[in-house]
């Protein structure tokens, strides 16, 4: 059985509104099997940058070591929900501990390429994925080569984004490209990897599939889509863990509205 972690972290996201991703974090978790599901407590305060370039990076590090704290007592796979891209980093180092031979494949509407030298907020989760494959400031930095990492479905990218892709070994797949789930596997076979982790930023959906996303962005996946991608790669490659994240429900009531989608997302996922 998939264990579910539930982060709701708020802290590293840029979105004014960002405590709304405590209540999206919170709202799935009633969905999940109670008898696997474990909550790991995020601190109330913002944190403290303390000279990283990263806001709120005291509470960020906090939830970090707890996120690897609650993983290192299993070993089955485990599917973290968020909050914010951050929470995926803590755990995608605890799955290249144990595969050393890991892809990850990063399905979001944004790159989170940008360093703290050149994020325009300081946010963590436009650094995620970057921190991913290059020394970080987080525990975990680094925990996966450029070449074994996939990016898919991104359709907004700031300039430093786009000038690090031009250069680094990162595979890009487009949305267009991943609505044919196999472009998708063709290259996550082509990083040689044996073993995959799937990070699901929700905003990587069509603003007309799933509404309470915080920075949404057109002519994203469909639902059937994502699933079928998610599902072809899991069909050819071992789950070594995978995250979700980014709901962030303007009310309780748009949160039911999206339930439905983002449990179809969940059950893809584990």
């Amino acid at each position: 059985m998939t264990r579910f972690l539930v982060v709701p972290q708020w802290q590293g996201s840029p979105a004014p509104r960002a405590m709304l991703l405590v209540d999206g974090a919170e709202a799935i978790a009633g969905d999940l099997p109670r008898a696997a599901t474990t909550r790991v407590e995020v601190p109330a305060e913002a944190g403290e940058e303390l000279e990283t370039g990263i806001r709120r990076f005291s509470a960020l590090n906090r939830v970090a070591e707890a996120v690897g704290a609650a993983l290192a007592t299993g070993d089955e796979p485990a599917l973290v929900i968020g909050g914010d891209c951050g929470v995926a980093l803590p755990a995608i180092a605890h799955a290249a501990r144990t595969h050393t031979d890991l892809a990850v494949v990063w399905f979001d509407a944004h790159g989170d390429l940008h360093t703290p030298t050149t994020s325009p907020s300081g946010a963590f989760a436009g650094m995620a994925l970057r921190a991913v494959v290059a020394t970080s400031a987080l525990p975990g930095g680094g925990a996966v080569a450029e070449d074994r990492t996939v990016l898919v479905g991104t359709r907004e990218l700031d300039e430093p984004e786009r000038a690090f892709l031009d250069t680094s070994a990162v595979r890009v797949v487009d949305a267009d490209a991943a609505a044919e789930a196999r472009a998708l596997v063709d290259a996550v076979a082509a990083t040689g990897a044996q073993a995959v982790y799937i990070h699901v930023d929700l905003d990587v959906l069509d603003p007309a599939v799933l509404a309470g996303v915080s920075r949404p962005v057109p002519f994203g996946l469909t639902l059937a889509q994502l699933t079928a991608a998610i599902g072809a790669v899991r069909s050819r490659f071992p789950l070594a863990g995978a995250s979700l994240s980014g709901f962030a429900p303007a009310s309780p009531a748009a949160a039911v509205d999206d339930l439905g989608t983002i449990l179809r997302v969940v059950g893809a996922l584990a």
